[in-house]
């Protein structure tokens, strides 16, 4: 798999990347989110290719201490293939780089294979209790 940093030409083939792999929420429109990271100008959005099919992502956030990591997916189809591990690793990579100490994610309670998957890969679940509060 060929990583690299997303493109706005990628911007369709991603949503309905995240749509099969179940990262849509109706509270969230993909196309703002998108723009949103875009605006930030950080670099801290990768896709990964297969194929120049677009199979892979991982989005992150950084403070300056902590990075976080959102809507890691990969098609169903090229699922337990190393591709998550690639991505997230490469992400990592860039992080680190730039000074983070930590990296946080969050997984729905639900999603014991993800939870696992993180696990496998060096993540351990923090005796922290997530709280949000939505504007929109």
């Amino acid at each position: 798999m060929q990583i690299r940093t997303f493109h706005p030409d990628d911007e369709a083939a991603v949503i309905e990347l995240w749509r099969r792999c179940d990262l849509l929420r109706p509270w969230n429109d993909p196309h703002q989110d998108i723009q949103h990271k875009m605006n930030q100008k950080d670099g801290l959005f990768l896709v990964g290719l297969v194929d120049d099919e677009i199979i892979a992502t991982v989005m992150a956030g950084y403070d300056g201490h902590r990075g976080w990591l959102y809507l890691v997916g990969v098609d169903p189809g090229h699922q337990r293939h190393g591709h998550a591990r690639a991505i997230v690793t490469e992400m990592e990579r860039v992080l680190r780089e730039r000074g983070g100490r930590k990296i946080n994610l969050q997984v729905r309670d639900t999603n014991q294979g993800v939870i696992e998957f993180y696990k496998r890969i060096g993540y351990s679940i923090d005796p922290v209790l997530s709280m949000g509060k939505r504007f929109t």
